[in-house]
């Protein structure tokens, strides 16, 4: 069986790895680089990359609406797409006879959209999991083949959320694909009643608000850590965080977001409803690093009474 692979970051990695073990990949398609960092540099995607690395043919047409009659030429079986990034021309999507398969990070109808990890995490779900759905012309709106499912843990955040999901779509890509060959997969219908987004991420979406409750901001770190990651600002300096832990302080009468305590390992700040204990911070011009760290040399009282917003 001849496949085309679709998709862009390191999420969709472990999926061509699985299909290059497993099948012929005759083409790979990815977003066009990007240049990157200070000096601006180009860097390849990482699917690029992973392609390059076993001699893969890799196409990279800036807008796939006009430009997808060499995928066409390659004259796949089936065409598997991973967080690609453009939404497919129903011409391509109709080619392959064994149709164009999606790998989606959530429980569809769950979470439709670019950033169902961090919205998992950000909207306190209790589960998530990953489909594999046909693509038809709409945003993940296709009919569902198979999905597995994963408890979401309070220990979990966007990296440890993102590889545990990448590894099972793998897994289950590779479950699900000899019923597509043969015909005996199912097409279950998703219940547009059920249907949630997970839109990507805004700038103002990092910035902490501490009026709101200690889960919130606790889901809100961890939902977006390590990449964006979520900020406060500090003595008139924006300080990244990390990781956080609840408290079980509640202090009455002090401001939202004002550092109340101090403690080995962290600094507890008020919440609405109490205390979220910061762990991991990256202060503006310094590199990440643990709060116990960050305290060495500081005197207890210099922050106590001071407040993020």
């Amino acid at each position: 069986m001849k496949v085309v692979f679709m998709g862009t970051p390191d999420f969709a990695v472990p999926i061509l790895e699985g299909l290059i073990e497993n099948y012929e990949v005759v083409g790979v398609v990815s977003q066009p680089d990007k240049r990157v960092g200070r000096h601006q540099e180009i860097v390849p995607t990482p699917i690029k990359k992973k392609a390059q690395e076993n001699n893969i043919l890799v196409l990279q047409p800036e807008k796939i609406k006009k430009d997808y009659e060499k995928i066409i030429e390659l004259n796949p079986d089936m065409i598997v797409t991973c967080a690609y990034g453009q939404i497919i021309p129903k011409e391509l999507l109709d080619y392959p006879k064994l149709g164009c398969i999606n790998v989606h990070a959530s429980l569809l109808p769950k979470l439709r959209g670019g950033a169902p990890i961090h919205r998992a995490i950000l909207e306190d779900y209790q589960k998530t999991g990953v489909t594999i759905m046909y693509m038809d012309v709409g945003m993940d709106t296709g009919d569902i083949i198979s999905y597995k499912e994963t408890k979401i843990l309070d220990e979990d955040n966007l990296e440890s959320l993102h590889d545990r999901l990448s590894m099972m779509g793998k897994e289950l890509l590779l479950e699900t694909i000899p019923s597509i060959i043969d015909g005996t997969n199912v097409r279950m219908k998703q219940n547009e009643d059920e249907v949630t987004y997970g839109y990507n991420i805004k700038r103002e979406e990092e910035h902490l608000d501490f009026t709101k409750t200690t889960r919130e901001i606790f889901n809100q770190i961890r939902g977006l850590s390590p990449v964006p990651a979520s900020y406060a600002i500090l003595d008139s300096s924006e300080i990244k965080i990390y990781s956080a832990r609840i408290g079980d302080k509640t202090y009455k009468d002090k401001q939202c977001g004002e550092i109340c305590t101090i403690y080995k390992d962290g600094i507890g700040v008020s919440t609405k409803d109490g205390e979220i204990i910061i762990t991991s911070i990256k202060p503006a011009g310094k590199k990440k690093m643990k709060v116990s760290d960050y305290l060495n040399g500081k005197r207890n009282d210099s922050l106590i009474g001071k407040v993020l917003y």
